[in-house]
């Protein structure tokens, strides 16, 4: 609410502040230090004036490469979904679980259903897998911490040192997939979309019936979503 009445005002005082939120002005003069210390607003030259700080300049910068990647990916998730005759989504991690940002559908009587903003958790699923590749064993125990992973199937994950192993073999192959791990009769295959500076952002993912997509069939779609994953990187700048 702070941020929003700095936006409004353009600057404003700690009194200014107060009487907008109907609260005591040390309460204010709190949040406004910590507020400061984050570079989320700064002090005028002006004594006792604040106006936003350069913070949200690179929050905002933040979203809009995420809108970006959005963008890019569009086309090629449609191609992959063209291609393969299934169901297409490109996510990004947000803590332990994963987003949806970019979907496609095969024109397939029997498909399956996701939609944008949809999150899963990150170690059940093909493209949670591929994104976490991307961190080491010691970011992995620090984002999931020591204790047994939530199991959704009898196929599913239980444990981060299990998890870590799976992943060294991710990075070797450069794929990663689920068998029926977060959903009973519901096989998918990822890979890690990366950022020009080479780190891990995305990861583009196949879905299908598991009677559709065998696990004989893995290596097949894994090399179809591989591409898609390489062509994304480079519209994002990567070179390998």
């Amino acid at each position: 609410m702070v941020l929003e009445i700095l936006a409004n005002l353009g600057s404003a005082g700690v009194t200014e502040i107060a009487a907008e939120l109907g609260v005591h002005k040390s309460t204010v003069s709190r949040l406004i230090a910590v507020l400061e210390a984050r570079g989320f607003v700064e002090q005028l030259s002006e004594r006792g004036k604040y106006r936003l700080g350069f913070t949200l300049v690179r929050l905002a910068g933040s979203t809009s490469a995420q809108m970006d990647l959005a963008k890019e990916s569009q086309a090629i998730c449609d191609r992959l979904a063209e291609d393969s005759g299934e169901t297409t989504n490109v996510a990004i991690l947000d803590g332990d679980r994963i987003i949806n940002i970019v979907e496609s559908y095969s024109d397939r009587e029997v498909t399956l259903r996701t939609w944008v903003g949809q999150n899963c958790p990150a170690h059940a699923t093909s493209s949670g897998k591929a994104l976490l590749s991307g961190l080491t064993r010691e970011e992995l125990g620090a984002l999931l911490g020591e204790q047994d992973l939530e199991v959704f199937t009898p196929n599913t994950i239980a444990s981060t040192e299990a998890l870590a192993a799976e992943l060294d073999e991710v990075r070797h192959t450069g794929w990663a997939s689920v068998r029926e791990e977060l959903e009973e009769g519901l096989h998918a295959v990822a890979a890690p979309i990366h950022s020009s500076s080479g780190k891990i952002v995305a990861a583009i993912s196949l879905s299908a019936p598991a009677y559709r997509l065998k696990t004989e069939d893995f290596d097949a779609a894994a090399k179809l979503t591989m591409a898609a994953a390489e062509q994304i990187s480079r519209r994002l700048g990567y070179l390998r």
